[in-house]
C-alpha cells in the first residue's frame, strides 16, 4: 500500500518549523511512524520497544542520546520517559534549532504527564487516529481504518486477532498489573457489545465477576491507549433533568466488529449491531476531523429524562451547534428528524444545523427531502460540512 497523505501532515509541519520537539501519540499500528518518516526523510529513527535499544538508555543514557545525529524520531518513548528529561537538556542548548525532534507514544495519559513535566513549551502535541474516511476510499464500517488492515484486507482476521494479542501483552501490562488478560479480553468483547449505549459500569461489572472499580480502571486504559472514544452529555442551556452518563464507542469499527465476532461485511449488514456500528463510526470519523485539523475534540450527546435523544451535539464555533442523527439505514424517512427538530427548536442560544447522517444506497441520486431546516446527507457529506 503506497503512502496515503494524512490530514494531520501540514499542521505537524508548520509545527516543526516553530518548535524544537513534536510529539505524536495515538493508538498503536495507526501509521504514527509512517507519518513521521514520510514528513521527515533524513530523520534517524530509534524503536524505544526494542530490548537492546532500551537497555542502552537505561545502562548509559547520555551516551545514548550524544550517539544521536538530529533529527531522530523516538518511536514509542512511553516505555522510556525519563529519556524526556535528557531530551530537554539538549533543546535548552540551543533553542533556536527547530524540528530536531520527532517523539511517539501509544499511550496518551502517560506520555502527557512526561510532557507536562519534562517539555513544557518545547513541544508540540497531536493525535493521530487510524486512517478517516475523507484520507482513504477503502476505509469502511467492517474495516475500519488501521493502516495495515486497510492494505491486507485478506488477512483482517488474523490482523485483528494479532494486536488484540499485542496490545494485551504490551500497552496494557504496561499501564497496569493486570494478571487475568483472559478476563480483560472478554472485558473487550463484552463493550463492543455495549456501543452506543449509556456507560453502565455495573452493568459490566456483573457479568465478568469484578468490582466497579476494576471497570473504572479498566475503561480507563482504553481510554488513554485511544482505543475508545467516551462521548460526554450536552447539557448548557438546557436545564438539570438530563442523563449525565456518558456513551461509548470504538475508534475503529473493523475492531469493534472482530470483537463481536463479525466476520464479514453480509454478515454485519445482518446483524442486530449494525447500528450501533455505524453510530459509532460517524463518531469516530468527527473526532478524527477535528483532531486532523489540528482543534480540540469536542464531541457530545443529548438526551433528557423526558425521552428526547439526539445522538450527537457537535460545536462549530460562533455559537453554532451542529445536531446529528445516524442512521444505518439506506432509506431515509421523515420522521427520522423529529428528535432533531425537536431539540432544534430548544436550541435558544445557538445557532442550530440539523443532519440526519445514512447511508445512501448505490446509484442513489439526489439527497432525500426531510423538513425545513434538516438534511439528510451521506457521512462524507457532512464531514465537508464540518470543515468549513
Amino acid at each position: 500500500m503506497k503512502f496515503i497523505n494524512r490530514m494531520i501532515g501540514p499542521h505537524i509541519m508548520k509545527a516543526s518549523r516553530n518548535f524544537s520537539a513534536v510529539i505524536l501519540t495515538g493508538p498503536r499500528r495507526s501509521g504514527k511512524t509512517t507519518l513521521l518518516k514520510h514528513l521527515s526523510p533524513r530523520a534517524s529513527c530509534y524503536l524505544l520497544e526494542d530490548p537492546d535499544i532500551i537497555a542502552r538508555v537505561r545502562s548509559d543514557p547520555h551516551a545514548f542520546i550524544n550517539s544521536i545525529k538530529l533529527p531522530v524520531i523516538l518511536d514509542e518513548i512511553q516505555n522510556v520517559p525519563e529519556i524526556l528529561n535528557y531530551v530537554r537538556t539538549i533543546i535548552d542548548r540551543n533553542p533556536e534549532r527547530k524540528g530536531q525532534w520527532f517523539l511517539t507514544g501509544s499511550q496518551e495519559a502517560p506520555l502527557m504527564r512526561g510532557v507536562t513535566e519534562s517539555m513544557a513549551g518545547r513541544a508540540a502535541i497531536f493525535q493521530l487516529m487510524p486512517f478517516s474516511v475523507t484520507e482513504s476510499s477503502k476505509v469502511s464500517l467492517f474495516r475500519g481504518g488501521f493502516p495495515e488492515v486497510l492494505a491486507r484486507p485478506v488477512v483482517s482476521d488474523i490482523w485483528f486477532r494479532s494486536y488484540v494479542q499485542t496490545y494485551l501483552e504490551r500497552d496494557v501490562r504496561a499501564i497496569s498489573s493486570i494478571r487475568d488478560l483472559a478476563t480483560f479480553r472478554r472485558f473487550l468483547s463484552l463493550l463492543a457489545s455495549r456501543c452506543g449505549q449509556l456507560l453502565n459500569r455495573t452493568d459490566l461489572a456483573a457479568p465478568l465477576g469484578v468490582s466497579v472499580p476494576t471497570i473504572s480502571e479498566w475503561l480507563n486504559i482504553l481510554e488513554i491507549t485511544s482505543q475508545i472514544v467516551l462521548v460526554q452529555p450536552f447539557y448548557e442551556n438546557f436545564g438539570k433533568r438530563l442523563i449525565k452518563s456518558p456513551k461509548l464507542y470504538f475508534v475503529d469499527t473493523g475492531l469493534a466488529c472482530h470483537l463481536l465476532g463479525i466476520e464479514s461485511a453480509k454478515m454485519l449488514e445482518r446483524s442486530s449491531f449494525l447500528g450501533a456500528i455505524f453510530e459509532g463510526m460517524v463518531a469516530s470519523e468527527i473526532a478524527k476531523q477535528q483532531v486532523n485539523a489540528g482543534k480540540a475534540r469536542e464531541l457530545y450527546y443529548f438526551r433528557d429524562q423526558q425521552g428526547l435523544e439526539v445522538d450527537f451535539v457537535v460545536p462549530a464555533g460562533n455559537r453554532r451547534l451542529l445536531l446529528v442523527e445516524a442512521k444505518a439505514s439506506q432509506t431515509v424517512m421523515p420522521q427520522m428528524a423529529g428528535s432533531l427538530q425537536r431539540l432544534a427548536s430548544s436550541v435558544l442560544k445557538y445557532d442550530a444545523g440539523s443532519y440526519l447522517i445514512y447511508r445512501p444506497g448505490k446509484g442513489a441520486l439526489r439527497t432525500p427531502a426531510l423538513s425545513p431546516g434538516t438534511e439528510a446527507v451521506a457521512l462524507e457529506s457532512f464531514l465537508h460540512i464540518l470543515a468549513r
